[in-house]
């Protein structure tokens, strides 16, 4: 688990296509964000929980299934290209931000940027079928960093976005201080949310079984 608190940025060595297997392997020079860590540890890239394969001189090996690849940004990625990273949170330790799980749910894009005098406002597009996971004043992880949702599109509209505001510390220390308008983003939506639509639907099959069997 993780809290959007992003500890460091890291620079992409090389992404690996591996055809045959539909997978990738990643490598990232992390520096001190890896001090202590055990090959098989998580670390978040870009909001993306990855398991490390090998570790040392600062880098990073993980793969990256066809899954991940597909859903998430981790595969446009290329050398030299900067990424958030986050270690998972220790027991007891506090959760800054919200619960992220680093299971990207899909992606989005920067549509506006605003410069508001010491903060931005930022406007991403959302693929409609994970805007109703998103509310105003909810939280949600874009490339890994937790942030507050200021405002959302209606539910009628046809193209869905929200709205985040960036504080200077996070300008300075993401890379969503560096995103332009079009640059595509990791997007995890808060999963209570998503356990409540579950929920939900199954409470809806369940009425609809028992009345038809009254």
């Amino acid at each position: 688990m993780f809290t959007g608190i992003i500890e460091g940025r890291g620079t992409v060595v090389r992404l690996d296509r591996q055809p045959e297997s539909d997978s990738a392997v990643l490598v990232v020079r992390a520096g001190d964000v890896l001090n202590g860590m055990d090959l098989g540890g998580s670390l978040a890239i870009n909001g993306v929980c990855l398991t490390a394969v090998s570790l040392g001189d600062g880098t990073i090996e993980v793969d990256v299934m066809g899954e991940t690849l597909l859903r998430t940004t981790t595969g446009e990625l290329g050398s030299g290209d900067t990424v958030n990273l986050e270690r998972c949170v220790p027991a007891g330790g506090r959760l800054d931000g919200h619960v992220v799980q680093g299971h990207v749910d899909g992606t989005g894009a920067l549509l506006e940027r605003e410069n508001q005098g010491k903060w931005d406002r930022l406007r991403f597009s959302v693929p409609y079928g994970l805007s109703r996971y998103i509310a105003e004043k909810g939280s949600i992880a874009i490339d890994g960093v937790s942030l507050t949702v200021t405002a959302v599109s209606p539910a009628a509209e046809t193209d869905q976005w929200f709205e985040v505001g960036l504080i200077p510390v996070t300008l300075e220390k993401t890379g969503l201080g560096e995103k332009v308008v079009g640059g595509a983003v990791n997007l995890e939506v808060d999963v209570l949310a998503k356990y409540a639509q579950r929920l939900l639907e199954f409470s809806t099959l369940d009425a609809a079984k028992n009345k038809g069997g009254a």
